[in-house]
């Protein structure tokens, strides 16, 4: 049975959804805010979350961005704002995939079905900031590998952790700005390449393994 926790404060709507799920066979967990959604969703007690985009409190995109630095969980992402950059913004910061309202809670239903069978239901939610080599504890913004800390600036963890988000994905210099950076307008693309640099330069003092990939005309990916 497909555990589902619904993030939404239009209570008739998340009603709905949830009897729809419930005749569809899922278990479903609902909030009506954005608080203590992050708490909430990191206990890995879900196998997928419907997150709407503009809660009370503390918003989706942020919710999505807090889980992604932790967490794999499934996010499709809700929301009355059709613009274009809205969409774009969701899925670059982690969200699996994006409705617009109104919609069918069919439609929704059958998106559930689609994201969940492209992951296994019960196989739990992975840290991707952490492997046997490079450790990234967010709340502390320290990184250390093969046990040596890196000696990185914010900005600097801020670049690597959001690569480590998503290992083997291949990221634009506009995309990491938008996951490292959000909201910062005075951080413009090409500093990302210093960035990048400085990562390589402070890993190299401590080994000979580079996991940073650079991918020539896109960006750059993890491949740890």
């Amino acid at each position: 049975m497909a555990r589902i926790l619904i993030v939404e404060d239009e209570i008739a709507l998340a009603e709905v959804v949830r009897d729809y799920l419930l005749a569809d066979g899922m278990s479903v967990e609902m909030l009506g805010t954005g608080a203590g959604a992050i708490a909430l969703a990191q206990t890995n007690q879900h196998d997928l979350v419907i997150l709407d985009l503009m809660l009370p409190e503390v918003d989706g995109l942020t919710i999505c961005r807090e889980l992604r630095k932790t967490s794999d969980v499934p996010i499709i992402m809700t929301t009355a704002k059709v613009e274009e950059i809205d969409r774009l913004l969701g899925l670059e910061l982690g969200a699996d995939d994006y409705l617009c309202k109104p919609f069918s809670p069919r439609e929704l239903v059958a998106r559930v079905r689609a994201v969940l069978r492209r992951r296994p239901m019960g196989q739990p939610a992975q840290s991707p900031a952490t492997n046997d080599r490079l450790i990234i504890d967010g709340d502390r913004w320290q990184a250390t590998l093969d046990g040596s800390p890196l000696d990185l600036t914010r900005r600097e963890f801020s670049v690597l952790q959001a690569l480590a988000s998503r290992p083997g994905r291949v990221f634009s210099r506009d995309q990491l700005l938008a996951l490292a950076f959000p909201g910062d307008t005075e951080v413009f693309d090409r500093t990302v390449d210093s960035h990048i640099r400085n990562i390589r330069r402070k890993i190299a003092s401590v080994s000979t393994w580079d996991p940073i990939r650079s991918v020539y005309g896109v960006g750059y990916a993890y491949d740890g």
